[in-house]
C-alpha cells in the first residue's frame, strides 16, 4: 500500500503556497477597505446629484465603474514599473523631476484628512440610522469616533489582517442584504423629466467618484511587503488592484440595482440610502449586522489614513543618516515616534485638522463628499500623465492610448467637479499643501530621494500580521 505521507519538500511547498495565499488575502482585502467603505455614501451622493432620479442612477454608477476600471488598468502598469511602492508620487518624480512628486503628495495629504473626516462622519450616520435617538448628538458622536480611532494609533499598526477581516465581514453582510431582493417585486419609479439624460449623468457621476479614492493604495502599500521580491510585489499589487475593481464594482452595481428595483428614494437627514435599503429588504438582525459592519469598516478606513498620513509626514521629516548628513524637508519633530513606532505629533496634527473639517461640515458625510473626490484625482492625473510619458518612451502605443484616455477622463472629472465651490476648496487645499512641501524642500537644499517618501511611509517598522507565519 502506497504511503500517503508527504515529503518534507512537499510540506514546505504547501506551507509556502498557504502562506502566500494568506498574505495576499490579508493585503488585498486590507488595502480595499477605503473604496469598499465608500459604497456607504457614494451611491447616495450620485442619487442626490441626480435630484432623486432613480432611472438615471444605474447609468451614473456604471460610468463611475468604467472610470475606475480605466484608472486601475493604468495603475496595473504603474505597479509593474515601481514594484518598490510609491504610487503616483514616485511616477511623477521619475517622469518629470523630483519637484513634481510634491503635487501628488499634497493631494494625498488632503485626501487622508478628508478620508478620516468623511469616514467618521459616515460611521456616525450608520450608527444614527440604527439608533435615531442619537441624531441630536451627531457631531459629538463623529468626534468621539475620531478620537477613538486616533487614540488607538498610539498602540501602533493593527495589522493587515484586522482591516481584511472587517472588509470581508462587510462584503458578506452586503451580499446577505442583496439576496432577498432577487425575488422582490419591482417598484414603479416616479417620472423625472430631464432635458438630457446623458448630460445629467455626466454632471452627476463625478460626485460619486469617491468610490475611486482607494485605487492609489495598492501601488503604495506594496512597500509593506518587504518579505517579497520585486516580482512578488508586482504580482500582489496587481492582484489587489483587480480584486478591488471586481469587488467594488459588483457591490456598487448590485446595491445600486437593488435601490432602483425597490424604489428607495433619497433618505431623510437621520439615515442613509444603504441603511434604508437594508431596512426595507431584510430582518432586523440583518439590518443590525449590516449597520455594524458598515460602521466598523468606515472606522478601519479612517484608521488606515491615520497611519498613512502621519507616516508620510514622518518620511518627509528631517533625520540624520549614519554619515552625519541630513535628509527630509519637514521639521524633525514630525519624525519622532513613541515605543510603538507611531509618529504621535503627526497623528495629533491629522486629528486636529480632521476634527476641524468634521465640525465645519456638521459631521454630514453627504456634505463632505462634495469635497472628497477631487484631491486624489490630482494624484491620479499626475500618475497617469507620467505613465503616458513612460509608455511613449518605451514605444508602447497601446499603453499610450490607454494612459491618455484615462488621463482625459480623470481630467474631465476634475473639471466637472470644479462646478461646485466645495471642490474648488479641496483643490486650493491641495495646491497650498503641495506648494508648502515644495517650499520646504527648496529651503532644505533640495535633498535627493524625497520623491520616495510615499514608499518610505508604507515601510512599517512594526508589523502585526495575524495571518502569515514567516517561518
Amino acid at each position: 500500500m502506497a504511503s500517503t505521507q508527504t515529503s518534507p519538500p512537499q510540506r514546505a511547498l504547501v506551507r509556502f503556497v498557504h502562506g502566500r495565499t494568506a498574505l495576499l488575502v490579508a493585503f488585498a482585502f486590507s488595502v480595499m477597505a477605503d473604496p469598499v467603505s465608500s459604497v456607504a455614501y457614494a451611491i447616495e451622493a450620485a442619487l442626490r446629484a441626480l435630484d432623486g432620479n432613480l432611472s438615471l442612477l444605474l447609468p451614473a454608477m456604471f460610468a463611475v465603474v468604467i472610470v475606475v476600471a480605466l484608472v486601475v488598468a493604468s495603475y496595473h502598469q504603474l505597479v509593474a514599473r515601481f514594484p518598490e511602492g510609491g504610487g503616483s508620487a514616485a511616477a511623477a518624480g521619475a517622469a518629470f523631476g523630483e519637484a513634481f512628486s510634491f503635487i501628488p503628495m499634497g493631494a494625498l495629504i488632503v485626501d487622508f484628512v478628508l478620508t478620516i473626516s468623511i469616514s467618521v462622519s459616515a460611521g456616525a450616520s450608520a450608527i444614527i440610522s440604527y439608533v435615531p435617538s442619537l441624531a441630536p448628538w451627531r457631531l459629538v458622536l463623529a468626534l468621539a469616533l475620531l478620537v477613538l480611532v486616533a487614540g488607538l494609533m498610539w498602540f501602533g499598526h493593527l495589522g493587515r489582517a484586522v482591516f481584511a477581516l472587517l472588509t470581508i465581514a462587510f462584503i458578506v453582510t452586503a451580499v446577505t442584504v442583496l439576496l432577498p431582493i432577487l425575488g422582490a417585486p419591482a417598484a414603479v419609479l416616479p417620472v423625472h423629466p430631464v432635458a438630457s439624460a446623458p448630460l445629467s449623468v455626466a454632471l452627476a457621476f463625478p460626485v460619486a467618484m469617491a468610490l475611486a479614492t482607494g485605487v492609489e493604495a495598492p501601488s503604495s502599500a506594496i512597500a509593506q511587503l518587504a518579505q517579497l521580491d520585486d516580482d512578488g510585489r508586482r504580482s500582489f499589487g496587481r492582484w489587489a488592484l483587480w480584486l478591488t475593481l471586481g469587488i467594488v464594482s459588483v457591490l456598487t452595481l448590485g446595491l445600486t440595482a437593488a435601490v432602483v428595483h425597490l424604489g428607495v428614494t433619497v433618505p431623510h437627514d437621520d439615515t442613509t440610502l444603504v441603511a434604508e435599503l437594508a431596512r426595507t429588504a431584510n430582518s432586523p438582525g440583518v439590518f443590525a449586522a449590516f449597520q455594524a459592519t458598515t460602521a466598523l469598516l468606515l472606522l478601519s478606513a479612517a484608521s488606515s489614513s491615520f497611519q498613512a498620513g502621519p507616516g508620510l509626514l514622518k518620511a518627509l521629516a528631517r533625520a540624520q543618516r549614519a554619515d552625519g548628513t541630513t535628509h527630509g524637508v519637514l521639521p524633525a519633530i514630525l519624525g519622532r515616534t513613541n515605543v510603538h513606532h507611531v509618529p504621535v505629533i503627526g497623528v495629533v496634527l491629522f486629528g486636529i485638522v480632521s476634527a476641524m473639517v468634521v465640525a465645519a461640515a456638521g459631521a454630514r458625510d453627504q456634505s463632505l463628499v462634495l469635497f472628497y473626490a477631487v484631491a486624489v484625482f490630482v494624484s491620479f492625473l499626475m500618475g497617469l500623465i507620467a505613465m503616458a510619458r513612460f509608455s511613449a518612451r518605451d514605444h508602447r502605443p497601446g499603453w499610450v492610448v490607454l494612459n491618455v484616455a484615462a488621463a482625459l477622463v480623470v481630467a474631465f472629472t476634475l473639471v466637472a467637479n470644479l462646478a461646485r465651490p466645495a471642490a474648488i476648496g479641496s483643490l486650493i487645499a491641495t495646491a497650498v499643501v503641495a506648494a508648502g512641501l515644495y517650499w520646504s524642500w527648496v529651503r532644505a537644499g533640495r535633498p535627493r530621494g524625497t520623491g520616495r517618501a510615499v514608499a518610505e511611509a508604507e515601510t512599517l517598522e512594526e508589523e502585526v500580521d495575524l495571518l502569515v507565519d514567516d517561518d
